[in-house]
């Protein structure tokens, strides 16, 4: 089959791999129909996440048709359409009773390089690196899914596969992030990334009661899909933030700010961003968390900072100060997809929302490395890439 595989630093390439196949009884085999490309693959791609190896194959966003499953699958049948979740839960261990199915006890079996880095191991991820357990991803033509009983959701009516799609991560992790903020009439929320990410998080506070959204960026146009969602936009690199939700907010902040950057952040201070840019470059550190900071500093006293974007390691210059004088509430995670296949799916069919106004490309399997590049270098206005094997 093919598959888009990580050739090393800003190289990804389409080659010819074997075909998965069933390796345990709660497997299902999955011929993908739709796949795409995230943001927190772009980290991979710009090598700043350790343990990936030549000819890994990414993709944690995709869904398709059930052609085998193993004898333990009962909720899964040949010719099912699904949408498979990027965490690999088991469903049964103490973290998943909970519903914390990020932090699954029992699917990542390199969880000893994980514990290295980060203390304690999460879930696996399908193909996000050896630390998170070294699965194939689903940027291919068909993908192994394990633990097929408890994670993917079947969708049995005429919905097309961009409307759901992304359920398999952006939808639910932008849904989480306004989740964590505890929303209640009257609130003011401001979104740091206008990405995909961020412009779901934009639409799940709407649809949880926030008074006002507002979300930042430099990036026009995605400031714009943005605005389209109901959101106040605001160019970093044309306005003070601070002194702008100061003026949003009779000058005492957001309620609750999202941080759904991630590692790979920008800043609008030419000498900062290079303080921290040298020293990702030069592996002192491995994230730039000028968005996460800026989200600390500008949220209201006694508000919630909730992160959604993706940190790989260790951060220079936290203002742990500001979180802990100012009584601030900081929440984060991967986000626990299984927990909102349901809900969201019933919103998805009720007309609340529909995912698919991300969606800016559409390109074959083959022309995934143009995708990689279209998507990082920010061309063509590219927001979201849908991938069809």
């Amino acid at each position: 089959m093919k598959a888009n595989c990580w050739m090393g630093r800003g190289e990804v390439e389409v080659r010819d791999v074997p075909d998965p196949r069933i390796l345990n009884g709660h497997d299902a085999v999955v011929r993908v129909t739709s796949t795409a490309i995230c943001g927190s693959d772009l980290h991979l791609y710009d090598g700043f996440v350790p343990t990936m190896k030549k000819g890994d194959i990414l993709g944690h966003e995709f869904m398709g048709e059930v052609v085998e499953v193993g004898p333990d699958v009962r909720n899964l049948h040949v010719g099912d359409r699904a949408v498979v979740p990027f965490p690999i839960a088991c469903g049964r261990c103490a973290a998943c009773e909970l519903g914390l199915y990020s932090v699954c006890e029992n699917t990542n079996p390199n969880a000893g390089l994980a514990e290295k880095l980060l203390g304690h191991s999460p879930a696996g991820i399908f193909g996000y690196s050896h630390m998170l357990g070294g699965y194939p991803g689903g940027q291919a033509e068909y993908a192994r899914v394990p633990f097929a009983d408890v994670g993917p959701i079947k969708i049995e009516d005429g919905l097309a596969d961009e409307q759901v799609l992304f359920l398999s991560d952006i939808l639910p992790t932008g849904w989480m992030g306004a989740e964590m903020c505890e929303i209640k009439p009257g609130d003011v929320i401001a979104v740091w990334g206008a990405g995909p990410v961020g412009q779901f998080a934009v639409a799940g506070a709407y649809l949880m009661g926030a008074d006002q959204v507002v979300c930042i960026d430099r990036f026009a146009y995605r400031l714009r899909i943005a605005e389209r969602a109901g959101a106040t936009a605001l160019d970093y690199e044309e306005v003070d933030v601070r002194e702008a939700l100061l003026d949003l907010t009779a000058g005492r902040g957001p309620d609750a700010c999202i941080d759904a950057v991630g590692m790979e952040a920008h800043y609008a201070n030419p000498a900062l961003y290079a303080y921290d840019r040298t020293k990702q470059a030069t592996r002192l550190e491995t994230d730039r968390p000028y968005a996460l900071r800026e989200a600390i500093m500008n949220c209201r006293n006694g508000g919630i900072v909730a992160v959604i974007g993706l940190y790989a390691g260790f951060l220079d210059k936290f203002p742990m100060g500001a979180v802990m004088n100012r009584s601030l509430t900081l929440k984060a995670g991967q986000c626990h997809v299984q927990r909102y296949l349901k809900p969201l799916l019933a919103r998805i069919r009720e007309g609340d929302i529909d995912p698919s106004f991300v969606i800016t490309h559409r390109l074959p399997l083959d022309e995934a490395p143009r995708g990689y590049r279209l998507f990082r270098d920010k061309q063509d206005e590219c927001n979201k890439i849908v991938l069809t094997p």
